[in-house]
């Protein structure tokens, strides 16, 4: 598929600086992380020569695949970044925030009490509009991997995303099921108390009807009732749904396609990057997800050098495939080296005078990372990510590109 036609991922040129975030092998890790609970912090050697970055993340919970995931593919990129040597170096602090929003302002409390001068932001979006609040309050510069609520960015000038913003992510998938000729007659099931799902289809919604695409209906859930989806699955199937559209993380989806398989109902699914993970859930049979489409800003088995490192060395520390949510964290950290480097920032400078020179950089630098495209990744001054999506579809237990 040509990403050009993603025009909601094409926001702003840029001044090309590109940085190879390149994988190698890695050295011994100054973060190991402890996940026992909310306010836990990573194990940090403090050398007072480095940049100390902080985030806030699930690392325990229904969530935590993805708050794992974040952590561990920055910490990767952090101990890369201290073998290769040079003048840009991070202290990485990760801390648990259950995916809660008050228990991700106590981490960021404590963050800033370690001392944080830059922030990774929280890793999902209710959180990460909680503590967003405080980093533009504070002059503490964000760039969150994942937390793709418009809300997070919008009116903050130092605070930055590297994952797709929920309304992109409907825009583009309505725009790949029209272009690929994935479905004629579409569902959507959404889940409506959580802003990630709900951004995402109000926007599927209104692209698909610029496009013609065929909605014939759409159900809800919410946390109360997310455990059996037999109504929403009969209705779609009642109305001849052959493709229903899943703007949701992968736990209720694994529902979806379990309770689905028990009925006997085969339409095509499609998915956004809050189901990447699904194929490692713990319980699940990950046979179900067999034919599963997605757009993802990361292929696991993509043939280039820095990919295949980083997936070698992910693999190696932790005993599974990296999912999006890694590259999009170990970007972060290359992104935020890039622009340190373009600033002229030091260790030695404080908080705010960091924060105002990225405010200042972010938006001129161009990113060669794990995640988009060879075209790269840029930032315009509202802090949205300009990259392309990749279309991947779930084959013998693994993501294959559709492009």
């Amino acid at each position: 598929m040509n990403s050009k036609k993603f025009l909601a991922f094409t926001m702003a040129a840029a001044m090309t600086l590109s940085l190879a975030a390149c994988g190698g092998d890695s050295g011994s890790a100054s973060s190991t992380g402890d996940a026992s609970g909310a306010g836990s912090t990573s194990t940090v050697e403090s050398t007072g020569s480095a940049f100390k970055i902080g985030g806030t993340g699930p690392l325990t919970g229904t969530a935590a695949i993805y708050g794992l995931a974040a952590q561990r593919g920055a910490q990767i990129a952090v101990d890369e970044i201290q073998e290769a040597g040079g003048d840009i170096q991070f202290e990485l602090n990760y801390q648990d925030d259950q995916n809660v929003p008050e228990t991700a302002v106590n981490a960021y409390n404590n963050l800033k009490s370690w001392g944080m001068q830059i922030s990774l932001g929280s890793v999902t979006s209710q959180p990460g509009i909680a503590t967003s609040v405080y980093n533009n309050e504070d002059r503490i510069f964000a760039l969150t991997p994942s937390a793709s609520s418009p809300d997070v960015i919008e009116g903050k000038d130092n605070v930055f995303q590297m994952c797709f913003s929920d309304p992109n992510q409907g825009l583009a998938s309505a725009q790949y099921i029209s272009e690929q000729g994935l479905g004629e007659n579409i569902y959507i099931i959404w889940k409506n108390d959580d802003v990630y799902s709900t951004g995402i289809k109000d926007q599927f919604v209104a692209e698909a009807e610029e496009l013609g695409l065929n909605v014939v209906g759409d159900s809800t859930f919410t946390d109360d009732t997310a455990n059996d989806f037999t109504v929403q699955l009969t209705d779609a199937q009642q109305k001849g749904a052959d493709l229903i559209f899943l703007p949701m993380y992968y736990t209720p989806a694994s529902l979806i396609l379990t309770q689905a398989d028990a009925m006997g109902y085969e339409p095509a699914f499609f998915g956004v990057d809050g189901m990447d993970g699904i194929l490692t859930m713990d319980g699940f049979d990950a046979s179900l997800a067999e034919g599963v489409m997605l757009l993802t800003p990361f292929n696991a088995d993509a043939e280039d050098e820095a990919t295949q490192a980083f997936v070698a060395e992910y693999e190696s520390r932790y005993g599974e495939t990296p999912n999006q949510f890694a590259a999009d964290a170990y970007d972060c950290i290359y992104a935020l080296k890039l622009a340190l480097e373009t600033a002229g920032c030091t260790p030695d400078m404080s908080a705010e005078e960091i924060n105002d020179a990225l405010v200042e950089v972010f938006p001129t630098i161009t990113l060669t990372g794990l995640t988009g495209d060879g075209e790269g990744i840029t930032w315009d001054s509202t802090g949205a990510v300009s990259k392309a999506p990749k279309g991947m579809v779930i084959q013998d237990g693994a993501y294959v590109g559709m492009d």
